[in-house]
């Protein structure tokens, strides 16, 4: 084994309860390879949460062993929906649940906090990232993807040789609000659902915890009047479903399938815009027993209408190490940035 290299990044990924971070060294290793997990405070509010996400960071080095003085960069991603810049939406987010959360700009706060460059993505983004540089190895920054993330809403990611494509305001790979067609995928008598964000008939309307709760659940169980979840809290029920779909219920297929369908649908019109080299599904989904997970990744591709040279070479794939793939993938792109620094200071 050789010398460990001289420097290294941090990843945190930020969630609704939990922060949990990774440390990336200069040679693209990753010196953890489990969840390290603390309290991410984010309901009591910006301030609170800086000073947690403080803390998982000296919390980290100090597991690895990794002095202060090594660290380049710290990649950081939070649920969305939010700039490239990482101010969030001034309408909020799911799973920060404090009204000062709105339009605050993360990134600066962080950063100023740790006295460390700190590069935002969003968490859907993060875990595009990784899944890209998971899969695809060596040959990352040749290859392209596209990934849904299927959780509250729908995230997104679209990566392009290896760098996650964000546009003109950060908001490119919210695929979760592509309008999608519905033949094919509801009931005759089924009603177009709609999204929170005021559309109807986009992806998040239908492949979400949300979509089922407001939709696809209320639907079926309408078809399903004996059933079990009939009895129970709608809210509740929703998030039971997989459990009962593991167990092969019919009802529960039929809404995982109907996710699985417009999944399909999104991917079809990706292929048209942007022809990747591999379509990624994240979620809720990824933890499910490995009968479940492959059936509805099986579905997810029937449902996508490639052209047969794209057929040939395309894959399909679930995210790896979902758990952790928003850290990693935010210390890859915190390594990418610093690495980009290094090769304009050597060109000067």
């Amino acid at each position: 084994m050789g010398p460990r290299p001289s420097w290294v990044v941090v990843g945190l990924d930020n969630g609704g309860t939990s922060n949990n971070a990774t440390v990336l060294d200069a040679g693209g290793q990753f010196l953890v390879d489990h969840l390290v997990e603390t309290p991410s405070a984010v309901r009591g509010g910006p301030a609170v949460a800086i000073d947690a996400l403080a803390t998982a960071l000296d919390n980290i080095l100090a597991y690895t062993s990794t002095p202060r003085s090594a660290v380049r960069a710290v990649g950081l991603d939070t649920p969305g929906p939010a700039s490239a810049q990482g101010v969030l939406s001034a309408t909020g987010g799911f799973n920060l649940g404090h009204p000062d959360w709105r339009g605050f700009d993360v990134r600066s706060a962080l950063q100023e906090r740790v006295g460390l460059p700190v590069i935002y993505n969003n968490d859907a983004n993060a875990a595009a990232l990784y899944a890209h540089h998971r899969y695809f190895g060596p040959v990352a920054t040749h290859r392209s993807s596209v990934s849904a993330i299927v959780g509250t809403g729908l995230g997104g990611g679209v990566v392009e040789g290896g760098h996650v494509l964000g546009g003109a305001t950060g908001m490119a790979g919210e695929l979760g609000h592509v309008s999608i067609p519905m033949e094919g995928l509801l009931e005759a008598d089924q009603p177009v659902p709609r999204c929170n964000c005021g559309t109807s008939g986009d992806v998040e309307s239908i492949a979400s915890l949300t979509g089922i709760t407001n939709s696809l659940l209320p639907y079926w169980l309408g078809r399903y009047p004996d059933h079990e979840l009939a009895s129970t809290e709608i809210g509740k029920a929703a998030k039971l479903v997989r459990g009962y779909a593991e167990n092969g219920d019919e009802l529960a297929l039929r809404v995982f399938e109907q996710q699985a369908i417009a999944i399909g649908h999104l991917f079809t019109i990706a292929s048209n815009f942007t022809d990747p080299d591999a379509y990624f599904v994240g979620g809720g989904v990824v933890e499910a027993a490995p009968h479940l997970r492959d059936w509805f990744l099986a579905t997810v591709k029937e449902h996508t209408s490639l052209r047969p040279e794209q057929a040939g070479a395309a894959t399909f794939a679930l995210v790896p190490d979902l758990d952790m793939a928003g850290a990693r993938g935010s210390a890859i792109a915190a390594l990418d940035t610093v690495r980009a620094t290094l090769d304009e200071v050597t060109i000067t």
